[in-house]
C-alpha cells in the first residue's frame, strides 16, 4: 500500500513538473518572439550602410552613356533572315560496291528528291533615313530568301535588299515605313585610341543591348575577314548578333559598323570605319551597286629582306609583283620590281594603305605615285578605272517583285541559284501569301516560273509585263520547276 501511494505522489510530481517547464519554455518563446523586431530594409539606419558618393565627373559620365542610350536605342534594328538550303540525302546500297547489285539498285533507289529545309540567322542593323534605308553587315543578309526587320517599337516589316558589297561587309535594306528617326554618321578619322566607344544591337537576339568600351587600336588590317580591311578594334562586347549593328562615339554619332569577333580572343571586336563605310552605301543607295577605282596591280608589302635584294634604302612602301595587261597602270608605264612609296605625296607603308587611297578614290581620278625603279626615284601619273567584273552585288539582280493577284513575291535568278535549277532562266517564288490563288493551286516558295502561257519567263520585268496582260478572268498556265521536276500549273486569275 506504502509502494502504490509513493509511485502516486511520483507519478504526479512528475505532472506538474512537466507542466511547469512546458510553461516557462512557451513564456521564454513568446517572450523572445515578442521582442524580435520587424525588419524592413527601407528603414535600416543610414548609419549601419555602406554607401559611396561618387564624384561628379563619375555622375556626368554616366549620364552621358545614359542620354546615348536614350537618343539611338529606337534606331537600332533586329534583322531576321531565312534561307532555303537544299540537300541530297545519301542512299546507302546493301550490297556495298558490287556493281551488279548497284545497277541493279539504283534504279529503285538513288535517286532521291532533294529534302529542303530553312535556315534562320540574326543580326542588327541601323535607321540612316527616315524613309526606311537601314545598313547592316553582307554577311548578315548574304543569300537571304527573306529580311525581316523588327523595330525598337517591336513593329515588325518586311525587308528589300537594295544593295551588298561583298568586299567591305557593307548591306543596304530598306522597309516601307515613314517618319523613323535615323542615325548620324560622325568622323571616323578623327578618333583616338582611348576614346569611348559603344556598341549598341542585338547580341543573341536580346535586343535593345548596349556595352561601352574604348578604341582600342585603328586600321587594322590582314586580319583575312574582308577584302578590303581597315578596321577600328575595340573592348566593347561584340557578341553574335551585333553585327551589322553600329559603334558609336560619346555623342551617338555612329564612327563604325560592328562586323567581327575574334572567336579565341575575349573582348576583342572589330568595326567598319563610317568613313569608309559612306560613300559604300551612297553607291549603293543611288546606284544599286559599288563602283570602286582601280589601277591593275598586284602588289605585297615592303620588307627588310626583299629591300637588300633590290638594293634599296627603304624602310617603307610596297612592290609591284604584276601589272595587268591593258590596266590603268601599264598604260601609265608601271613596271613590275616598281616599289611604290608614296601615293599623293603621302607616304605609303603597307598594301593595305594603298588600298584604301585606291579605293576612296572616284573611277577617273589621277594618282600621282612616287616609285623608286631601279635605285632611282620618279614620279608616275595614273588614271584610275571600273574595276573589271565587280563583284558588288547590283540592285536589279536582288530587287524583288509582288503580284497581288496571284498573292506572290518573287525575284530573279542569281548565279547561285543555277545549280540548284535544270533550267537557267526564270524567277523565283519567294513568299506565298496565306490563302492567296498561289497557294490555293499548290505553289511554294523556292517554285522556279519558266514561262507563262507559253511565253518564256527571263526576269522579273517580263514576268511583270506577261501578267499586266491578262485581263480578270483568264486563265493561265505557268511551267514551274521543283526539286527537278517541272510541270504546269493552270489557274484562273480573280
Amino acid at each position: 500500500m506504502k509502494k502504490l501511494i509513493v509511485l502516486i505522489v511520483i507519478v504526479v510530481g512528475v505532472f506538474f513538473g512537466l507542466k511547469y517547464i512546458g510553461f516557462n519554455i512557451n513564456y521564454y518563446f513568446k517572450n523572445i518572439t515578442s521582442s524580435k523586431e520587424e525588419v524592413v530594409l527601407d528603414k535600416v539606419s543610414p548609419q549601419q550602410t555602406v554607401t559611396v558618393k561618387p564624384s561628379e565627373q563619375i555622375l556626368s559620365v554616366q549620364e552621358s552613356f545614359e542620354k546615348v542610350a536614350e537618343a539611338t536605342l529606337p534606331s537600332v534594328v533586329n534583322i531576321y533572315t531565312e534561307q532555303r538550303v537544299k540537300v541530297n540525302p545519301r542512299f546507302d546500297f546493301p550490297f556495298g560496291d558490287n556493281p551488279l547489285f548497284r545497277d541493279f539498285f539504283r534504279d529503285f533507289f538513288d535517286t532521291p528528291k532533294k529534302r529542303e529545309y530553312k535556315s534562320t540567322s540574326l543580326g542588327s542593323g541601323f535607321i540612316i533615313t527616315e524613309n526606311g534605308y537601314i545598313v547592316t553587315n553582307d554577311h548578315v543578309i548574304k543569300n537571304a530568301d527573306s529580311i525581316s526587320v523588327k523595330l525598337s517599337d517591336k513593329r515588325t516589316f518586311k525587308a528589300t535588299l537594295v544593295g551588298s558589297d561583298p568586299k567591305t561587309d557593307v548591306a543596304v535594306i530598306k522597309i516601307d515605313a515613314k517618319d523613323l528617326k535615323p542615325l548620324k554618321f560622325g568622323d571616323s578619322s578623327t578618333l583616338k585610341i582611348g576614346q569611348w566607344a559603344i556598341a549598341v544591337g542585338n547580341p543573341f537576339g536580346l535586343n535593345g543591348t548596349l556595352t561601352v568600351g574604348v578604341i582600342s587600336a585603328k586600321g587594322r588590317s590582314g586580319l583575312g575577314i574582308e577584302t578590303y580591311e581597315d578596321f577600328i578594334q575595340t573592348d566593347a562586347s561584340i557578341n553574335p548578333g551585333n553585327s551589322g549593328g553600329p559603334l558609336l562615339n560619346i555623342y551617338g554619332e555612329v564612327i563604325g559598323i560592328n562586323t567581327a569577333i575574334i572567336a579565341s580572343g575575349q573582348g576583342i571586336g572589330f568595326a567598319i570605319p563610317a568613313n569608309m563605310a559612306k560613300p559604300i552605301i551612297e553607291q549603293i543607295i543611288n546606284k544599286g551597286k559599288v563602283e570602286r577605282s582601280w589601277m591593275g596591280v598586284g602588289i605585297q608589302d615592303m620588307t627588310p629582306e626583299l629591300a637588300k635584294s633590290m638594293g634599296v634604302k627603304i624602310d617603307h612602301g610596297v612592290v609591284v609583283n604584276k601589272v595587268y595587261p591593258k590596266s590603268p597602270a601599264e598604260k601609265a608605264g608601271l613596271k613590275e620590281g616598281d616599289v611604290i612609296i608614296k601615293c599623293n605625296n603621302e607616304n605609303v607603308a603597307t598594301s593595305s594603305e594603298l588600298q584604301k587611297i585606291v579605293m576612296n578614290s572616284k573611277v577617273g581620278s589621277e594618282l600621282k605615285l612616287t616609285i623608286i625603279r631601279d635605285g632611282k626615284e620618279m614620279t608616275v601619273k595614273v588614271i584610275t578605272e571600273k574595276m573589271p567584273e565587280e563583284e558588288s552585288i547590283s540592285k536589279d539582280s536582288l530587287q524583288q517583285l509582288k503580284d497581288e493577284r496571284l498573292g506572290i513575291t518573287v525575284r530573279n535568278l542569281n548565279p547561285d541559284d543555277l545549280e540548284n535549277f535544270n533550267h537557267k532562266n526564270g524567277v523565283i517564288v519567294v513568299e506565298v501569301g496565306n490563302g492567296s490563288l498561289a497557294e490555293t493551286v499548290g505553289l511554294v516558295e523556292g517554285d522556279l516560273i519558266i514561262s507563262v502561257n507559253k511565253r518564256p519567263v527571263k526576269n522579273i520585268k517580263e514576268f511583270s509585263a506577261i501578267m499586266k496582260s491578262f485581263a480578270k478572268g483568264a486563265i493561265i498556265n505557268l511551267m514551274v520547276e521543283r526539286e527537278g521536276d517541272t510541270f504546269f500549273v493552270a489557274l484562273r486569275l480573280n
